[in-house]
């Protein structure tokens, strides 16, 4: 729990009305609505690369694909991931609830978590934009399995699992640093920020592109803009509303 001050209850009814009011509603959502479920976040105070830039190595596709130790070092990192044992939050539910009511366009997520499919939302209704760490695929013949099932060679003893159909290079199913976003998803995204009443975004520091131009674009085209995140933003000014805080805590305020 944070000792920051929240948002003055005027904002949060503010935002409120607008999302009740609301007919069609799409949601873009970061890795700060899972900070309450144990999965720390990127580039927040506490984030993995803020306290070990070293870490964002990892994640960049070319030292990935030409460095075997950083390979072993990535595969040691999905073993201990605590995304494993995370559980959706509140801020997810919330967001469900949305969903549950009818007007949901769609979640536009970076997060590769996948815990807004855990909470119960239709798979086809939330766009992946960044991947998913549930899958491993081949680099080279795109064999895509559950990752569940190449982390068990991990524990036992496969440092650097290869493809089993033609010995490639595997790797989380994710969006690495140099790799292209998948141009249906990307599609997609822009669509459902074109097609609401509301660009709900929470979650995210909105610095990440193309992912965050679904905010200036929902706001092109005549939609009211909610961002609730733990941080001012890159985009706070496309806002009618910004409430910084507990997204846990705020998000079922607005939408309840």
């Amino acid at each position: 729990m944070s000792d920051r001050a929240g948002p003055c209850d005027g904002l949060i009814e503010e935002a409120r009305q607008i999302i009740g009011a609301a007919k069609s509603i799409t949601v873009f959502s970061g890795a700060g609505i899972s900070t309450d479920s144990g999965i720390p976040d990127f580039r927040g105070p506490n984030g993995v690369w803020t306290k070990n830039p070293e870490a964002e190595k990892v994640s960049t596709l070319s030292h990935y694909l030409n460095d075997p130790e950083i390979r072993q070092i990535a595969w040691r990192n999905r073993l201990a991931s605590p995304a494993w044992a995370a559980v959706p939050n509140d801020g997810h539910r919330a967001i469900f609830a949305l969903e549950q009511r009818g007007v949901l366009v769609a979640v536009i997520t970076q997060n590769i978590d996948g815990l807004h499919q855990h909470v119960g939302h239709l798979p086809e209704n939330v766009l992946e934009m960044h991947g998913t760490m549930r899958f491993s695929i081949c680099w080279s013949c795109g064999d895509r399995r559950g990752m569940q099932a190449t982390l068990q060679r991990v524990r036992e003893g496969d440092s650097d699992p290869a493809c089993e159909l033609c010995g490639g290079i595997l790797k989380s199913d994710t969006i690495s640093f140099g790799q292209a976003l998948v141009p249906e998803v990307v599609e997609r995204a822009m669509a459902a920020s074109e097609d609401c009443d509301v660009l709900l975004a929470v979650g995210s520091s909105l610095t990440v592109r193309p992912a965050a131009n679904v905010v200036p674009r929902a706001k092109a085209m005549g939609a009211k803009v909610v961002i609730v995140n733990g941080e001012p933003t890159a985009m706070d000014h496309y806002s009618d509303v910004v409430l910084v805080g507990e997204l846990s805590e705020l998000l079922p305020r607005i939408v309840g």
